[in-house]
């Protein structure tokens, strides 16, 4: 591996300043944040605002803002983005983590698609596919992207008067105490899952939102009951929320507490 190159670092260091705040900066304002020389900052500076990076504002003489050359960057790469692959990526390294199996889904009406999946070493019979579509209320990466919807999306999708449909004898069959159970899964941003799509197995959900913040798909961690405890299930749901930050951060989420 080479070595990292100093004044790259320093101009990359700069550029992610204007990530925070109102996005505008002076030079001293630089210089004190990171402890650069002034001389050292003005070059820089000088450099990423011939190259676009950096626009001097119009009505503030002396401050600026990221150039349009982030924005073709970001874009690009947006372009490049796909959910089901990065999806897979991430689900494997969380499944090498635990040895359990692991999906990734999106919703699509009362259901989820699964678009990633990866099994664990051990023989467990899994109800789920990558592109399988199962009811969402049965399942935590479902329960979890029902959560995730304002208060009106969800009224559209649930009908008071039938009852939902059953996988198991676990499933939740009610609206009311789904939208019960939903109030619970948003209270905690963790979804689960307890013998309500297969008799035998177990499962821990959590949100993967995209650059905007949104909740775009949810990632999962199933365990067949012989395995399942309290202890496992924390931690389980500490690991498929790391995950899912993983993956939105692929997707261009910004968390803040990184």
């Amino acid at each position: 591996m080479g070595r990292l190159v100093p004044a790259v670092t320093r101009a990359l260091d700069i550029l992610e300043l204007f990530l925070d705040g109102d996005g505008t900066l002076s030079a001293p304002e630089i210089t004190r944040r990171l402890g650069l020389p002034r001389t050292t900052v003005h070059e820089l500076v000088t450099t990423l605002a011939a190259r676009s990076y950096l626009v001097q504002m119009p009505d503030q003489p002396g401050r600026y803002r990221l150039g349009v050359r982030p924005y073709q960057l970001g874009s690009r790469y947006a372009e490049q983005l796909d959910l089901a692959a990065e999806g897979q990526q991430v689900a494997r390294s969380v499944a090498e983590t635990c040895d359990e199996t692991v999906h990734v889904a999106i919703l699509e009406g009362m259901d989820v698609i699964y678009i990633a999946k990866v099994d664990s070493t051990h023989a467990v019979r899994m109800v789920s596919a990558a592109g399988r579509r199962l009811p969402a209320h049965c399942t935590s990466v479902g329960k979890m992207l029902l959560a995730s919807l304002t208060d009106d999306a969800l009224d559209a999708r649930l009908s008071d008067e039938q009852p939902l449909p059953a996988m198991t004898d676990n499933s939740i069959t009610s609206t009311v105490e789904l939208r019960r159970h939903l109030l619970t899964v948003r209270e905690r941003g963790i979804a689960v899952e307890q013998r309500e799509s297969n008799p035998d197995v177990s499962c821990v959900a959590a949100p993967v939102r995209d650059s905007t913040g949104k909740v775009v798909a949810a990632l999962s961690i199933s365990v067949p009951t012989i395995r399942w405890s309290e202890e496992r299930q924390a931690e389980l749901e500490e690991l498929a929320a790391k995950g899912a930050g993983e993956l939105s951060v692929r997707l261009g989420h910004r968390r803040r507490d990184i």
